[in-house]
């Protein structure tokens, strides 16, 4: 028997502490959560990519009555540009949520599926996608979607 131990690095970090380049990105992130529509839950959340040739998309969550036929924020933003632009890498994405009208104080982390669709994204252009997570009280920054999703699931276990 063998034991694996998985590590992950996390920078946590305040606003003010944060690099121009990533305080734009949760600027646009935080902004994109005005764009959610969020009747049920009533938890806004927005999410902005950076792209390698400088572009930043966002996307917001869209939810449906017919659950689960709504989408997350992370998911808009991501196939948002992966359309938009399809030769181009996503080099980091922010995302920020919202709820009774106040930012969370802690950092919301994606859910399982839109783990996997960052872990896909990154692995689609071969480039490490930096993971921002916003709260009012701290940021969380990962250097790569595969922290989210150490033993994700890829093309690889397709064909093993």
């Amino acid at each position: 028997m063998e034991s694996l131990n998985l590590t992950t690095k996390i920078l946590v970090y305040t606003f003010e502490e944060a690099p121009e380049n990533i305080k734009k990105l949760i600027i646009e992130a935080k902004s994109a959560t005005k764009t959610a529509y969020a009747p049920y839950s009533e938890f806004y959340v927005g999410a902005a990519a950076l792209l390698s040739n400088g572009e930043i998309v966002t996307g917001s969550n869209q939810e449906n009555a017919a659950y689960p036929s709504g989408l997350c924020a992370e998911r808009v933003t991501v196939f948002h540009a992966n359309a938009q632009y399809p030769d181009t890498a996503v080099e980091a994405i922010a995302v920020a949520a919202c709820h009774d009208g106040e930012f969370t104080a802690n950092p919301c982390s994606p859910c399982g599926g839109c783990r996997q669709v960052l872990l896909e994204t990154e692995n689609r252009y071969g480039s490490p996608m930096k993971v921002i997570l916003y709260g009012d009280n701290k940021i969380y920054e990962l250097e790569s979607a595969k922290a989210l999703l150490p033993v994700g699931f890829g093309k690889e276990s397709l064909f093993d």
